[in-house]
């Protein structure tokens, strides 16, 4: 295992991260657990989870399937570096976790801070979290607030690190000015959607990442499988299942079958593994601390591990960015 800094912290996390929100769903939990000791055999220090993660009747389940890990001992918890996150709804009545079931239930009101990170510690059967995750922008409470209420947390010792998910450069930068201005440390990760065939994270929120001094942890990194040589699955009736869906879906459409198709015969050209090309690709990104990736099996695992001693080469890269091209630095992107 590779090992990088998160971003401007002193932290110190594997270059791949291991995602769970299969876990307790796709997963179960024996399957879980040995996941788990795997990835930590081989190196991979930083887990990633949410406190929604789990099944609609129970939200929750993937953090207690963590806690349950880490009751086993042996060092397993003092060796990871734990990031979960908050701001869906946690009604464990069957409510989809965008639904709204009562107020201050979710999103980032001090309130709703409080409760959650003590839900998680007690789930995740711990007593601090290091990356402490809002999952969302919360447009309707300001920035003062969340970090009032994450300092508590810092103080009390129950957080060590704040992050973001699935933001906008611009909110990156309004919060920690924000953070600066409270002479609070401010974010020091996004976790956005971000690989290959979906670059416009490359367009504001990457560069607001490095100039503020994030660490980028991409999620989905093979695109909800289409990366991961769908259309070989497909002629092989092995379909790709991921957890937002079927790559079929992608593959509906022309213009994206056309450029999988020619990944792939790029691939196999070079007798390499389409889906461990994707996430060498990100490993080669500037600002990108290392893609999360959510293996289902101990197969899936070592792929994901190989990628790391994966060297593409400046024209195999180049012949990616024919393929995939990237939206270009932004303002030039849409302005002169």
């Amino acid at each position: 295992m590779r090992y990088t800094q998160l971003g401007r912290t002193g932290l110190r996390v594997g270059r791949l991260v291991l995602g769970t929100m299969n876990f307790g769903g796709q997963t179960d939990e024996a399957a879980s657990h040995a996941l788990m000791d795997a990835a930590l055999d081989a190196g991979v220090n930083f887990f990633d989870t949410a406190n929604i993660y789990g099944v609609e009747e129970r939200k929750g389940l993937t953090e207690e399937i963590l806690g349950r890990w880490f009751a086993q001992g042996g060092g397993r918890r003092d060796k990871v570096v734990l990031a979960t996150k908050l701001y869906g709804n946690m009604t464990n009545d069957g409510t989809p976790w965008s639904v709204q079931s009562w107020p201050n239930h979710d999103r980032l009101s001090a309130l709703n801070i409080r409760r959650a990170v003590d839900a998680s510690l007690a789930r995740l059967g711990t007593d601090h979290i290091d990356v402490y995750q809002i999952h969302h922008v919360d447009r309707a409470t300001p920035w003062e607030e969340i970090w009032q209420a994450m300092d508590v947390l810092v103080a009390q010792g129950k957080i060590l690190y704040v992050g973001s998910s699935n933001v906008a450069g611009w909110h990156i930068a309004q919060a920690n000015e924000t953070a600066r201005a409270r002479g609070s440390y401010g974010l020091v990760s996004e976790q956005c959607f971000y690989n290959l065939a979906q670059r416009t994270a490359e367009m504001d929120v990457i560069p607001a990442a490095q100039a503020y001094g994030l660490g980028v942890i991409p999620w989905s990194p093979l695109n909800q499988g289409l990366l991961g040589g769908a259309l070989r699955k497909e002629q092989e009736g092995g379909g790709s299942r991921t957890s937002m869906g079927r790559s079929a879906a992608g593959l509906a459409d022309p213009a994206v079958r056309e450029q999988v198709r020619r990944y792939e015969e790029l691939c196999a050209r070079d007798g390499l593994e389409p889906g461990e090309v994707a996430l060498a690709w990100l490993l080669t990104r500037p600002g990108v601390t290392g893609p999360i990736v959510g293996p289902r099996t101990a197969g899936q695992l070592d792929s994901a591990l190989r990628a790391l001693d994966l060297d593409l080469g400046a024209e195999f890269l180049a012949e990616l960015d024919a393929i995939f091209p990237g939206p270009g630095p932004s303002p030039e992107a849409f302005a002169w």
